[in-house]
């Protein structure tokens, strides 16, 4: 409550969902904007990490908060989600006759396609995604390390650090991926890199 008090987080309260009936991962998560944000903690968490280690993990919770990656998201998406909807129905690709025959369809030539040329955008849409995943896992992973900074100013790094092995470990994930795989897919930066960021001397 003080850690919470400290960072001007205001919402209903914490939360923590029975995650051990489905699962033995351990997680957090941040989550909502307004009065409807919330941080949400695995029952499987709070049984595996002391106390000081919560802290750190609610303390990189609330460096999301502090950074508005939530509402930076949804914008992000939103912009997306209206790209490609104007490239599907309202621009070039709806005026295009290699895209409808590409796809094995016959637009009406005569009349307007543009249901029909987004229909089809959506069947292609995984080919288009392919290329903006680098770009978005970049910025999650960004996110991360903002948010681990955050929780370095506000509560122990070494909890952190020792937290964040933990949960790898426990949730079974490598704690040295493939470099390549993680700059083209990962939504959070490798452990080893985090914990090297977290533990260096910068840090308080």
């Amino acid at each position: 409550n003080a850690l919470i008090e400290a960072c001007g987080f205001k919402a209903e309260g914490l939360f923590v969902m029975d995650g051990s009936r489905r699962s033995a991962h351990a997680n957090a998560y941040f989550t909502g904007f307004g009065k409807s944000k919330r941080v949400v903690f695995f029952d499987t968490l709070l049984d595996r990490l002391s106390v000081k280690e919560v802290n750190a993990v609610l303390a990189h919770e609330l460096g999301h908060f502090a950074h508005q990656h939530i509402r930076k998201r949804i914008i992000g998406l939103f912009a997306l989600s209206a790209l490609a909807l104007a490239l599907a129905a309202l621009s070039w690709f709806a005026s295009q006759l290699w895209f409808y025959v590409g796809l094995g369809v016959l637009p009406d030539v005569g009349g307007p396609n543009d249901a029909l040329a987004l229909i089809l955008f959506m069947f292609m849409l995984p080919l288009v995604t392919f290329f903006v995943s680098p770009l978005l896992a970049g910025f999650s992973r960004k996110d991360e390390f903002e948010a681990d900074a955050y929780a370095c100013q506000h509560a122990e790094a070494s909890a952190l650090a020792s937290a964040l092995t933990k949960l790898y470990n426990d949730n079974a994930s490598t704690l040295t991926p493939d470099p390549v795989y993680t700059r083209f897919y990962a939504s959070h930066p490798a452990a080893m890199e985090r914990i090297t960021r977290i533990t260096a001397p910068a840090h308080p």
